[in-house]
């Protein structure tokens, strides 16, 4: 948003921008998206796992001792207290209705349109631009065109492309982790990617573009 406050701002989206995605392409002053592109995911979601039942199989026992019974719950150590479930589930309903109103504002969209699409799914480009979900199907020679034509950004000034940084995904313990747990669920093609490129440039790979799957040659030497 303090970018755009700045200059005209363009997102295009060429695979996916979904849930967290979409928050940051919804910053825009225009979206554009392919055909096969997935945006959306408007929602919220906590996830952890209870290994429980497994600790009692094994015979491991988790003590603990804290200064309130809501600290540090849920821990996934001992079954989740109807208490804890409700202090999540009141996070979650606040959160999502957060990220409802940022869409609702955003995206100029009624309360009709907005419960059209904020169950959580994802849409195509084809389906999100009768959604109000994004302005435009294109590429980035159609943000390039809608810069200059909507916004007077000058002619034939060049496109640059900056890299990211290596993100904490990429960390060598990290990947050695991923490596290690997908060969033993016998994801080896997966795990070999990872370990080639790193977890990060592996997703990028493998996610392809939205829902089509693009081959791409091996990462060379």
């Amino acid at each position: 948003m303090r970018l755009k406050a700045k200059k005209p701002l363009v997102v295009v989206v060429e695979g996916l921008a979904a849930s967290g995605g979409y928050i940051t392409a919804i910053a825009s002053d225009h979206i554009i998206a392919q055909q096969s592109s997935l945006v959306g995911s408007i929602g919220v979601l906590f996830q952890y796992p209870n290994v429980t039942e497994l600790l009692k199989t094994i015979g491991v026992k988790v003590e603990e001792v804290k200064s309130s019974p809501l600290k540090a719950a849920p821990n996934g150590f001992e079954p989740t207290s109807p208490e804890a479930r409700a202090a999540l589930d009141a996070l979650v309903k606040d959160s999502y209705a957060w990220f409802k109103g940022l869409v609702k504002e955003r995206r100029g969209m009624d309360d009709t349109q907005l419960e059209k699409v904020a169950d959580g799914r994802v849409f195509t480009g084809r389906q999100a631009i009768d959604l109000k979900l994004i302005d435009q199907i294109g590429d980035e020679k159609a943000a390039v065109t809608w810069l200059v034509e909507q916004k007077g950004v000058k002619k034939g000034l060049s496109v640059r492309d900056y890299k990211l940084q290596p993100r904490f995904g990429d960390l060598p313990f990290l990947k050695t982790a991923a490596v290690v747990t997908l060969e033993a669920l016998g994801l080896g093609s997966i795990a070999h990617q990872i370990g080639q490129t790193g977890v990060a440039q592996a997703v990028d790979r493998l996610g392809m573009d939205g829902m089509l799957a693009l081959w791409q040659p091996a990462a060379s030497n």
